[in-house]
């Protein structure tokens, strides 16, 4: 079964709905004028009953002398009734005129019981008045309804033809309105046919001002701007990520061709116990910066991505967690830790992944023997903020805008072990929970990474000060 076109649901509603009006309408009107028509023949004819009865009978004129000619010209018939001593009624007429009807309500107007009667009789098609002239005797007269109904016949036509013209008309205007309200929607079916043939993400020009399809078509292209730069993103990603990849895979692929033919029995050269064991050693590094740079593109992966966890996370434990594993790294190096009871709704295990690898950062810059600040305090009514200050040489005024960029490493971190993703890493994950990081030099000197996120202070928080603890 074929559906019908939100186009001609438009037109068909139109028509309906003004049809219905037309209708009614029309249906008032004729039943209007059916009334004023009838209650204008009505008083007419009892305007000349009396007449006649004044004028002739009142004078002792018989009724059958008068000249049937005379009620003619003006189409109306014109009978005496009276009632005889045995209870007949008599009807007495002008010479050569058609007897009139005369029923019940006639004969009631002869006894009395009524002042006047007006009816229809429907065999003789004509309407029927009596007025009481004297004792037992009333005057009749009747007039034809064809006339009358010759003229509602006509008004049926007129408004017939006129609510035709009326519903045509609305037809017409609904197929007009319903193009003109379409076609932007015609427009935006065209324009994401076209993204999903062709992948061109392309804004669709906005024709009014601030209207619904206006709003709509910015709405569109607000999406389309959202695909084109999460598509930017991606490609970005697949071409940093290739680049990244390709030194550590060049590199393995080389050491493990030269293993593999060291031990050929045709080999020209053999490789001694401690260069094989360099060579290995290489290997299994190159395969731990492998796992690394793969986790890390995973994560970044999730770009965008909204939160799935929906849980309470109680941020002491999560940077206690991280603590812990950052110790194990680097036991020379000694933290300093201030923290303070903080509540947020958010995934544990991101959290975690983040606070690690801002004491990553911070190991990895300080000396042996430095010393890294890890202060979690309250920065506003429902904001908290993890500082991770460390006590090496500090970030390049140049290389502060670039420092949570995917891949990026200034010139002298090339020379260390990363991949350039930890900090990107920590930007999208505080994003992801409504928050953000940044970057600059500490009071000590070296650099400090402040993650700042929402949430409420714990209950465990007591009024004394939030807790510290040194190491």
């Amino acid at each position: 079964m074929q559906r019908v076109t939100l186009q001609n649901r438009l037109t068909l509603f139109a028509a309906i709905g003004v049809g219905t009006a037309v209708a009614l309408v029309s249906v008032a009107a004729y039943f209007t004028v059916l009334r004023s028509l009838y209650s204008e023949l009505d008083e007419q004819l009892i305007s000349r009953a009396n007449v006649i009865a004044d004028s002739a009978l009142g004078q002792g004129i018989e009724l059958e002398r008068q000249s049937a000619a005379i009620f003619a010209a003006i189409d109306l018939r014109v009978g005496l009734a009276e009632t005889l001593p045995d209870g007949r009624v008599k009807v007495t007429s002008p010479l050569n005129s058609p007897q009139v009807p005369v029923g019940p309500e006639e004969i009631s107007v002869i006894t009395g019981q009524l002042d006047h009667s007006v009816r229809t009789d429907a065999r003789s098609d004509q309407r029927v008045i009596a007025v009481p002239v004297y004792r037992n005797a009333a005057l009749v007269v009747a007039q034809p309804l064809k006339p009358t109904r010759d003229t509602l016949g006509r008004l049926a036509w007129v408004l017939f033809a006129v609510g035709g013209a009326g519903i045509v008309l609305a037809a017409a205007g609904g197929l007009a309105v319903a193009r003109t309200a379409i076609r932007p929607v015609q427009r935006l079916t065209k324009a994401a046919e076209h993204v999903a043939r062709t992948g061109d993400l392309q804004p669709i020009p906005v024709t009014s001002e601030d209207d619904e399809l206006a709003r709509l078509t910015n709405s569109f292209n607000a999406m389309l701007g959202a695909l084109a730069d999460s598509q930017e993103r991606q490609r970005r990603l697949v071409a940093d990520a290739g680049h990244e990849l390709r030194t550590p895979l060049t590199s393995l692929r080389t050491n493990l061709e030269l293993l593999v033919a060291s031990q050929q029995a045709d080999a020209r050269y053999r490789l001694s116990d401690e260069d094989r064991a360099e060579i290995y050693a290489d290997v299994r590094a190159q395969i731990e910066e492998l796992t690394t740079l793969i986790g890390d593109l995973v994560e970044l992966a999730r770009d965008d991505a909204p939160l799935v966890v929906h849980e309470s996370v109680e941020l002491v434990d999560v940077v206690e967690r991280a603590l812990d594993r950052a110790r194990r790294r680097a036991p020379g190096v000694s933290l300093d830790i201030r923290l303070r009871p903080w509540t947020l709704v958010g995934d544990a295990n991101a959290l975690e992944r983040a606070v690690m690898n801002l004491l990553d950062n911070a190991v990895k810059w300080s000396p042996p023997d430095g010393r890294v600040r890890v202060e979690l305090r309250q920065a506003g009514a429902q904001a908290v903020v993890l500082e991770v200050a460390d006590s090496g040489p500090g970030i390049a005024e140049s290389d502060l805008p670039h420092v949570f960029e995917r891949f990026y490493r200034s010139t002298e971190a090339r020379t260390l072990p990363g991949s350039g993703l930890g900090l990107a890493i920590v930007k999208q994950v505080a994003e992801r929970h409504g928050g953000t990081v940044t970057a600059g030099r500490s009071h000590e000197g070296g650099a400090l990474m402040s993650l700042w996120l929402p949430g409420n202070p714990s209950e465990t928080f007591h009024s004394d000060g939030f807790p510290e603890h040194q190491n």
